[in-house]
């Protein structure tokens, strides 16, 4: 069979080199995420539901960032444990245990770590809700994770599962395990699952426009990752599963079904949406 494509092996990991030390395309891919975010969030509109200034919304980022590297970290190097039962690759070196730099982040530790994240923060500003947050915070998720698909994608990781029947759109990745000692094609699970994710972008932008009560749009993106992760595992290559489903489907499916059960019940409690938060950002004041 004529194959469409080959894998790009020119491609460097890294984006930038400085001597020794380089910016890899995983810190882009993640600095876009954020900025997208922000910008997002500190629009007009955006500060005015939140009731944050500007710098507000930075001090969140920093939250949400911390919790975004600690949750999808450990969660990654647990689940690096039990599936490669590797426990002294991080004991014999503890600096594996944050080498993030190298890659090595789980999407559901990150989600978690960025849920905590919120809740700290609202603590700080009374009157904040969750659920306010929640609907900011999500718009821009589907850019950020469909670029960190890319870049699993230019890192030649989180390869797809072997062509059967074989398709003219799968590729040899370099470092993925041969079949019976032979280069094996594969789906590039990697660019479905991002094409997947930013389809969901113009469904979120929709639901947003129609200005539902507090946390509906929060509950879609979750319900709607859910769906298009549990889809992606289809082809994804798989270190461990049960009962015949991947484990990113494991922790999938039950996303669709919180996320179902958390739009019907905000969608359906008393009250307005929050158009403007509870602490209002003054305009600034003009130089005398």
């Amino acid at each position: 069979m004529q194959h469409w494509f080959t894998y790009p092996t020119n491609i460097d990991p890294v984006a930038i080199h400085f001597g020794r030390f380089g910016i890899h395309w995983y810190g882009i891919a993640y600095l876009v995420a954020f900025v997208c975010v922000y910008l997002w969030m500190s629009r007009p509109a955006g500060r005015r539901r939140l009731g944050l200034t500007r710098e507000q919304i930075q001090d969140f980022l920093f939250y949400a960032l911390v919790g975004v590297l600690v949750g999808g970290r450990t969660f990654f190097v647990i689940n690096d444990m039990i599936s490669m039962h590797d426990a002294s690759f991080y004991f014999s070196n503890p600096i594996n245990f944050v080498a993030v730099w190298n890659g090595g982040m789980a999407f559901h530790g990150g989600l978690i770590g960025v849920l905590v994240a919120i809740w700290l923060f609202i603590r700080k500003h009374p009157g904040l809700k969750y659920t306010v947050v929640g609907d900011e915070v999500v718009m821009m998720l589907p850019v950020g994770i469909t670029l960190v698909r890319l870049v699993n994608f230019i890192n030649d990781e989180l390869w797809g599962d072997v062509c059967t029947p074989d398709r003219p759109w799968c590729l040899i990745f370099p470092t993925a395990p041969p079949v019976n000692g032979v280069p094996a094609y594969r789906h590039p699970s990697q660019l479905y699952e991002a094409i997947l994710d930013i389809l969901t972008l113009p469904i979120l932008l929709i639901v947003y426009r129609l200005k539902p009560k507090d946390g509906v749009v929060a509950w879609t993106w979750f319900t709607l990752y859910g769906i298009t992760r549990t889809i992606a595992e289809m082809w994804r290559q798989t270190a461990f599963s049960w009962m015949g489903l991947t484990g990113g489907q494991l922790y999938a499916i039950p996303m669709i079904l919180a996320g179902i059960i958390g739009i019907v019940y905000c969608a359906t409690r008393p009250g307005p949406r929050t158009e403007v938060g509870p602490v209002s950002p003054q305009p600034a004041r003009s130089l005398p």
